[in-house]
Order: C-alpha cells, then sequence, then structure tokens
C-alpha cells in the first residue's frame, strides 16, 4: 500500500518490519532501518537546514526561534530545535512521515502519537550530549516512548552519532537529584539511586556514568548514512560524543512518540491535568483526546474511516480498526482459562 507524505506530493511503499528487527529492537534497545527514507527526502531535509542557517526562514515561522543572517551566527541557535512541527510544514511531515511511522506501529503500537520533533545541527567542533533517557524528559503511562532519529548526514564517530549501551534499556527510569517528581514519576522499587549531572559529557560527573559501567563492552555506535532511521526507547542509556572533524555537519531531524493509548502530562514544557490533546494522533486509534495535524499531514487523526459495507476506499485508520474487527471473533477455547495448564 502506497501512502502519500502530503496531499498531491510522494507516496511510499509500506515497510513491513521483520521478526528480526522486532527481536533486535527489544534485545538491544534500538534498531538501525537502512534506507527508509529516500533520497529525495533527504535533501529535502538537507535544504531546509541550510534556509535556516542561512536565515531564509521567515521569522514568525519559528514561534520562539530567531532566523539568523548567516549560518555562522545561527550555529548557536539552530544546534537543537524544538517543536517546529507547530510552526513549519516540512517538520510536521517528518514528524509523520509514513514510512517512520510503519516502523513505530510494529515497535509500539499499532496505536501511535507523535509528541516532539527536534532538528539537531551539530557543525563542526561541537560538543556532545551525556548519558541520558528519554523517558525521563517525556513520560508516558504506561511508558511505551520511542525516538526516530533520522539521518540528514552520514553520522559516524568522527563526526558525533548516537552511542547506545545494549541492555540498559532494562533499566528503570532514574530520577534526577535536582527535579525528583517533576519529570518522571519516581518507580517504586528498592534502592532505585537519584542520579545528578544527567547530559554532562564528563563521566565523573554524569550520575548514570555507574548504571552505564554494569555493561561493560556493550556500547555501540549508531552509525547511520542519510536516509537510515535509527528507533531507539526511552529507557535506553544513550550518549553522543564532540563533532571532531574539520568540515563535516551531523544533521538530524528527530521524533518522539508513544503508543497512543498511554497517558502523557508532558508538552514541552507546559504539562497539565492531560497533554494527550495537544499531541497528533499519528496512527491507528485512541479512547483518549489527541491533536489534529495543524497543517494537514495525513495521518490517522484527519483520515475517514472507512465503516464496514459502505464502499468506502479503505484509509490507514480504517485499516487498523476493520483489522481489530477481523480479529474480535477469538476461539471462546482460547479465552478459558482451564485450557492454559502451566
Amino acid at each position: 500500500m502506497a501512502v502519500a507524505l502530503a496531499p498531491g506530493t510522494r507516496t511510499y511503499p509500506r515497510y513491513t518490519v521483520s521478526v528480526e528487527e522486532y527481536v533486535r529492537f527489544r534485545r538491544e534497545g534500538f534498531l538501525v532501518v537502512p534506507a527508509l527514507v529516500p533520497p529525495e527526502d533527504v535533501a529535502d531535509l538537507a535544504a531546509h537546514c541550510d534556509d535556516l542557517g542561512a536565515g531564509r526562514v521567515q521569522r514568525d515561522q519559528l514561534g520562539q526561534y530567531v532566523a539568523y543572517a548567516d549560518a555562522k551566527a545561527a550555529e548557536p541557535q539552530y544546534s537543537r530545535i524544538h517543536m517546529l512541527h507547530r510552526h513549519l510544514p516540512i517538520h510536521e511531515r517528518y514528524l509523520l512521515h509514513p514510512r517512520v511511522l510503519d516502523v513505530l506501529e510494529a515497535l509500539i503500537g499499532p496505536d501511535v502519537l507523535a509528541l516532539q520533533s527536534m532538528l539537531f545541527i551539530k557543525p563542526p567542533g561541537s560538543a556532545g550530549q551525556g548519558y541520558h533517557q528519554d523517558s525521563y524528559y517525556i513520560p508516558t503511562l504506561p511508558d511505551t516512548l520511542c525516538g526516530a532519529w533520522i539521518a540528514i548526514d552520514r553520522a559516524d564517530e568522527e563526526n558525533g552519532c548516537v552511542w547506545f549501551t545494549t541492555g540498559s534499556q532494562n533499566e528503570p527510569v532514574y530520577p534526577d537529584a535536582g527535579n525528583v517528581g517533576q519529570h518522571y514519576p519516581r518507580a517504586r522499587l528498592e534502592n532505585l539511586s537519584v542520579v545528578d549531572h544527567v547530559s554532562d559529557t564528563d563521566e565523573t560527573r554524569n550520575g548514570l556514568t555507574p548504571i552505564a559501567r554494569k555493561y561493560p563492552g556493550r556500547e555501540v555506535a549508531a552509525i547511520a548514512d542519510p536516509g537510515d532511521v535509527v528507533f531507539f526507547g526511552g529507557h535506553v542509556l544513550h550518549r553522543s560524543h564532540r563533532n571532531l572533524s574539520v568540515d563535516r555537519y551531523r544533521r538530524s531531524f528527530v521524533g518522539h512518540y508513544s503508543n497512543a493509548r498511554a497517558f502523557t502530562q508532558w508538552d514541552y514544557g507546559d504539562g497539565g491535568p492531560i497533554a494527550n490533546d495537544k499531541h497528533i494522533l499519528a496512527r491507528g486509534a485512541t479512547h483518549l483526546p489527541f491533536a489534529q495535524p495543524k497543517f494537514g499531514t495525513p495521518c490517522a487523526a484527519n483520515a475517514p474511516v472507512a465503516q464496514p459495507g459502505s464502499g468506502a476506499a479503505p484509509t490507514m485508520m480504517g485499516d487498523m480498526q476493520s483489522g481489530m474487527m477481523e480479529t474480535a471473533a477469538t476461539d471462546p477455547e482460547r479465552l478459558d482459562p482451564k485450557t492454559h495448564r502451566h
């Protein structure tokens, strides 16, 4: 099934996650899917980064961000930009890219909520980020957070790729000493450490370093070529190092997602009693509120659901719901506890 990224634009064959990929994601905490995003899309994102750096994006389109006149002046401001899918159509399109959602549907779905977009523009010489866990910053209950990191440039050890500590995805989320309970609800676990200086690149200060050292020899560099997408769970410890190259940027577009039936109060610093209604239903369905894409990018939130017998063409959301209806007639013996002889 081909899915359009935006009305009247490109279409994409559906990506099917293999059993091997599913198992690898669970076993290692991350998964690199090669060439998931096609070259013409990567070129769009690269051109957009150039426009931002050169100040060619209108100031009133950037929300709280300011367009600078030249790339050198823009670098500090544009090293990490959050939530521009609420201001620019291109960010919404890539947050809701069908091929990315195909993978997320298999890993954390079938119902997927799009929470956050980020654009990283990491110039030569720029610093990395120390050990951290994304679920601490973006809590969802149940915890189903997953990031999707689209490589715009090749990312490798020289220019500061992301490193993952495989096995650490099985760790709980460690609360930060300065904000215990303010971001992630502290799990009721005996001997759960409170950590400090999370994200600090100095290993001697970062409180998650002792946790990472429980997995010696298991830190892996996520090498990615343009168009590769790195998917990673919210608990896995990860970090990046300084861009050591002389002339190579490391640009990437990153989205964060959860299962759409998970509850969240996170809304980029503006959380309230519930914030699900601020985030876009990307795939499937949910009993919780959700937002519409501001710029109309096709997704489950704005897809008409085909009713049985209506003759309407099936949609992404319609396919999902019809599939659920198809599996509803379960063999009664399967549900009988007396047949489960453990």
